[in-house]
């Protein structure tokens, strides 16, 4: 089984920003966690902080793996164009976010990414990654 995880703007920083939110764990070193609980699986990583990146490498993906685990980060809140792209590929998508959304700013509650996703997981920290693979997994 072939799994995606696409991070984007500022997970780049993980361990190192607002550490009180996101924890002290680089995703490189949560990956290389990921990668023994699930052997099985053939993980790629692709972090963007760029928005038309996180689009093509969407569309590079979303047609050759068998699901993506994507955190979109702040353009959940702002990007159509994810949204669309998410919907226009063949892979299903598990929306993560490390912080429960709906606890902090009004204006991160509205997710373009949500309503296209097959499932959305917010607020369980890094565990969430974790998670959304175990769904992808079982649902093959």
């Amino acid at each position: 089984m072939k799994i995606a995880i696409i991070n984007g703007p500022n997970l780049n920083l993980l361990g190192k920003r607002e550490t009180d939110i996101y924890g002290n764990v680089p995703f490189e070193k949560y990956l290389d966690e990921l990668k023994v609980l699930f052997p099985a699986v053939i993980f790629h990583y692709y972090q963007s902080n760029v928005e038309g990146e996180l689009i093509n490498e969407l569309q590079k993906v979303g047609y050759d793996y068998d699901g993506i685990v994507l955190n979109p980060a702040g353009y959940t809140h702002t990007s159509v164009a994810i949204g669309d792209a998410i919907a226009a590929i063949k892979a299903p998508v598990v929306e993560v976010h490390i912080s429960n959304v709906h606890s902090r700013e009004h204006f991160r509650h509205l997710s373009h990414v949500s309503g296209k996703s097959a499932g959305s997981i917010f607020g369980l920290g890094m565990k969430g990654y974790e998670l959304a693979i175990r769904w992808l997994i079982d649902r093959k």
